[in-house]
């Protein structure tokens, strides 16, 4: 069983070559509605309020076989507006609401089968829910693989420095991260981000991932680095690119059996060739997504 931990919310989506339009989104969201498209058994835990735009998330989790594990609550449903630039490229402003509250109690439920806990982007930086998200992922910590997707936003978190260190804090637990070169020039200014990744490796995951738009993926593990050119497709939006890389990534290593704490030190070990098969798995799924507008993630059939 794979468990997302972290936000939902609703893509509104401005262009000036197309009609507004809302759908249910958020990085965690996204990347667990692409592990169920590829097959995998998910749960998702996150907020959502019993508004309309909670009904649209609601629906679309249920819609792709993915387990709700927390009630809607009081609050409102979360926005995301994602502006497009002539290019496809989303900018994006937020209007959030970030707690998990209860979460420490229904943890035991929640983890009950879990091999491998992803989380990642607002959730992970905002508090109060980044707190509750960090205890969550410290107790999973001895029966799951952690993976981790800092997708920093900067028009949220705007202090470099916070986001660095919280950032750091879930690097420490994971086993496998992803990050754009976006974030690691973000976070580490003055430095490759080649180098920054490998900071990352030495802070204890088995495998970082960088990607890099055009250049492709590109990753390092102990056993050494691996990269593959991008996908050529045409584009028509980015939105949710990188949660479908994400997923398929954790697909690639799920589908090898690399999921459970107790294969933590085979992770470590796992070899250029492997890696090198996972990212161009996952590099395919992104390109299906950038070819089609919104967060639309592949199904295993379109990948096989």
């Amino acid at each position: 069983m794979l468990t997302v931990i972290g936000e939902a919310l609703i893509d509104e989506v401005l262009s000036d070559t197309a009609p507004r339009r809302s759908h249910p989104g958020g990085s965690p969201l996204n990347v667990a509605v692409g592990m169920a498209r590829l097959g995998r058994p998910v749960q998702f835990v996150g907020r959502f309020g019993q508004d309309a735009y909670g009904a649209l998330i609601a629906e679309h989790l249920k819609a792709n076989s993915v387990l709700n594990a927390l009630p809607a609550d009081n609050l409102p449903t979360s926005v995301a507006t994602a502006t497009l630039d002539p290019a496809g490229g989303a900018r994006y402003t937020f209007d959030l609401e970030w707690t998990l509250p209860g979460l420490a109690e229904a943890l035991p439920r929640l983890l009950e089968g879990t091999t491998l806990l992803h989380t990642g982007s607002i959730a992970t930086m905002l508090s109060p829910g980044s707190h509750e998200v960090l205890a969550a992922v410290e107790r999973a910590h001895t029966q799951a693989t952690i993976t981790y997707d800092p997708n920093c936003r900067p028009t949220i978190i705007t202090d470099v420095s916070y986001a660095r260190e919280q950032a750091e804090k879930f690097v420490r637990l994971a086993d496998v991260v992803k990050a754009s070169d976006e974030d690691l020039a973000w976070l580490y200014p003055d430095e490759p981000v080649e180098t920054a990744a490998r900071r990352w490796l030495g802070m204890g995951p088995a495998i970082v991932v960088v990607t890099r738009g055009s250049q492709g993926p590109w990753a390092v593990a102990a056993s050494g680095t691996s990269q593959i050119p991008a996908v050529t497709v045409t584009v028509a939006d980015t939105v949710g690119a990188g949660d479908s890389f994400m997923a398929a990534l954790l697909a690639g290593l799920m589908d090898r059996g690399f999921d459970g704490a107790a294969r933590r030190t085979e992770l470590q070990k796992i070899g250029v060739g492997d890696l090198e098969a996972i990212l161009a798995y996952a590099a395919r799924a992104a390109a299906i997504t950038v070819s089609r507008p919104g967060a639309d993630p592949p199904y295993r059939s379109e990948l096989l």
